[in-house]
């Protein structure tokens, strides 16, 4: 089985990753509605440098979003994941691990002390994916959101990089 190559995304990956994230979205993962088809896949917050994408025969299967869990200076030392995908036919492939340890790397040599996320408490294939790759549960928000008629918890996750 081939190995996903990861690199950062490119503004000419906007349509595909539109479409990767539309087919992928889901209550499972998602606190906001799905994207409607014109919507831009890049923003402002949230441009091609600030996603790695995976590829696999040449085709983008995969992405993970890289930010801040807030625009203070005295937390710039914390990198944050705030999305990943992989398209439903590539899974099973090594993408999701390749993409997060890809991440942790990148966040490493870039100087950040630590990496986190938050993931929803319903969704035990990504929470099992990051323990995987060393993340561990740091807090639990219960309740925090109401999706599709439930209450879901918010679990924030991290893992130190030095």
């Amino acid at each position: 089985m081939p190995e996903p190559s990861i690199r950062t995304a490119r503004p000419k990956d906007e349509e595909q990753l539109q479409r990767l994230d539309r087919a992928s979205w889901s209550y499972l993962h998602a606190v906001t509605g799905p994207p409607a088809p014109g919507d831009p896949f890049f923003r402002d917050t949230a441009g091609p440098a600030d996603h790695l994408v995976a590829e696999l025969d040449g085709r983008v299967v995969g992405y993970i979003r890289l930010g801040f869990p807030t625009p203070l200076p005295s937390n710039a030392h914390v990198r944050q994941i705030r999305g990943l995908a992989v398209a439903e036919e590539a899974r099973g492939k090594g993408v999701g691990h390749a993409l997060l340890r890809a991440a942790v790397e990148d966040a490493r040599a870039r100087g950040f002390r630590r990496i986190t996320l938050r993931v929803l408490g319903h969704n035990a294939p990504a929470r099992a994916l990051y323990a995987s790759e060393g993340f561990v549960v740091e807090g639990v928000q219960p309740e925090e959101f109401f999706l599709d008629g439930t209450y879901v918890d918010d679990v924030l996750m991290g893992r130190k990089l030095v």
